[in-house]
């Protein structure tokens, strides 16, 4: 593959990204700030990392020295990575004639190409010498890898800014910090998936917002602060959750990618983090602990204006709950809710969260500063933090298709004039459609929806579909405690 170095004519050879044009302006100034930063700082050596289709991260470690190279061509890397579920194992044939993506591109595992984003580059605090940044994934002819995820996010907000709008959000995440009492590392523990650590309560929970609770955090919450500070992710507040062990971080508003990258970084930086100080964090709705209480990830989000960036969901009046534009986009939020749980719930563990009078929705009904239904509105007239909180998400959501999913959705409102009907002020006894109660209902919804076939294309949809029944087949086949209890000496 071309290194962008001079031919035998004394002419110059085009890299890859150069051929295809895959960087912006602004990519292209910053490839040159963090080619000095990389010098000037004694970087050595570089994470390139992409998320994959759960938003987990993966990639290589390039020596420092290989940049240029890289900054030309991009890293290759095996295609098979996009086909496979949590456990790691390959949901999708990669060796068949016509697998169900119908890609000869991705057949026995050909590379793709791992074309790093330079607007991301961080040093990372906690490992000397290190940077870090994330990268779009390009077949070996320049297009879009169709199952990227990061592309799609990219995709729809493009299409909110031909409309003249950009989507801001804000994040809201719940997990579980506990310490490590047994990190699992003989031979027996390992698998697809291994055994996960054995662990230890870092508070005994109950005492929501407790100072007590919250100094007993503080050496972890202080290292994991200063973390999150360095990498200039914008966090606002750690705070200290209802169950044992149970904290939340809040992080500030921010436009378009930006807030989707961050989590990317925040949830890999955690555990990292955590992990080197003998402490876990896990983004797990619902772990298999005493008394535990599920996490969520609240999705807070507006709509501005590009010209101008005034919020367009801020009430012209009192009275109004949101702006005509708002309200058709909670509209669409309410009408596509059980589709879109794929995305904004995509394993079958989050499914275990909706309980009525928990604090979570179990069905589709928004309110006016209410916490116990899906689209919770804090918004009034003046108010430029006028927003909708969907409190439907779970923390292990890939990011880019949890917010791919809210644009789609309130696109398909506004397209539609649709109107949400009036606040539900009982939110877990009014009418409404509710919410899938198990993550087979709600890729069932996917499966029949025009709304997200046309937004994320039908690729795409066939792809996610097939590697999460992928999931649900591997637990159904596995024997529960509950059912060894239940069955083992009654029969």
């Amino acid at each position: 593959m071309a290194d962008g170095k001079s031919g035998r004519s004394g002419e110059k050879l085009m890299g890859f990204i150069e051929k295809f044009g895959l960087w912006t302006d602004p990519q292209i100034r910053a490839a040159k700030e963090v080619d000095q930063r990389v010098e000037v700082e004694g970087i050595e050596v570089i994470r390139f990392s992409f998320p994959d289709q759960h938003g987990i991260l993966r990639g290589k470690t390039l020596v420092a020295a290989t940049l240029k190279s890289v900054f030309s061509n991009g890293v290759s890397v095996a295609s098979s990575l996009l086909m496979k579920d949590t456990a790691h194992r390959t949901a999708i044939s990669i060796f068949s004639a016509q697998n169900t993506t119908g890609m000869a591109e991705v057949r026995g595992s050909a590379d793709m190409i791992m074309v790093p984003d330079p607007t991301t580059f961080k040093v990372l605090p906690w490992s000397p010498g290190t940077g870090w940044m994330l990268c779009d994934l390009y077949f070996r002819d320049g297009r879009k890898v169709p199952f990227a995820t990061r592309h799609i996010l990219r995709d729809m907000l493009e299409r909110l800014e031909g409309k003249g709008y950009d989507f801001m959000t804000g994040l809201e995440v719940e997990f579980h910090l506990t310490r490590i009492e047994d990190p699992c590392l003989r031979p027996e523990d390992s698998g697809q998936p291994p055994k996960p650590p054995q662990v230890g309560l870092t508070h005994r929970g109950y005492n929501y917002l407790t100072e007590l609770n919250y100094d007993q955090l503080d050496p972890i919450f202080d290292i994991l602060r200063r973390t999150m500070q360095q990498l200039g992710l914008g966090l606002s507040s750690l705070e200290i959750e209802f169950g044992p062990s149970q904290a939340e971080m809040v992080f500030n508003a921010d436009l378009g990618m930006q807030p989707a990258d961050d989590m990317m970084l925040f949830r890999s930086a955690a555990k990292q983090v955590c992990r080197r100080h003998g402490y876990h964090v896990s983004f797990m709705c619902r772990p298999k602990l005493p008394d535990v209480m599920s996490s969520g990830w609240h999705l807070h989000q507006s709509l501005c204006d590009r010209k101008t960036g005034a919020n367009l969901f801020m009430p012209r009046k009192e009275g109004e709950a949101l702006s005509p534009l708002g309200r058709m986009w909670l509209a669409g939020l309410l009408d596509n809710a059980a589709p879109a749980a794929v995305f904004t719930t995509p394993t079958i563990n989050g499914y275990k969260r909706y309980r009525p009078f928990s604090l979570a929705p179990d069905r589709a009904v928004w309110g006016e500063d209410n916490r116990g239904v899906m689209l919770r509105v804090l918004s009034g007239v003046g108010d430029k933090a006028s927003r909708i909180e969907n409190r439907v998400g779970e923390p292990a959501a890939n990011p880019y298709l949890y917010l791919a999913s809210q644009v789609a959705a309130g696109l398909d409102g506004v397209a539609r004039s649709a109107m949400p009907g009036p606040s539900a002020d009982a939110p877990y006894t009014v009418e409404a459609a509710m919410l899938p109660t198990t993550l087979t209902q709600a890729l069932d919804a996917l499966e029949n929806s025009s709304v997200y076939r046309d937004a994320m294309g039908e690729t795409f949809i066939k792809y996610l579909i097939e590697i999460k029944r992928s999931e649900i087949r591997r637990y159904e086949l596995e024997v529960s405690e509950w059912e060894q209890r239940e069955y083992f000496d009654i029969f």
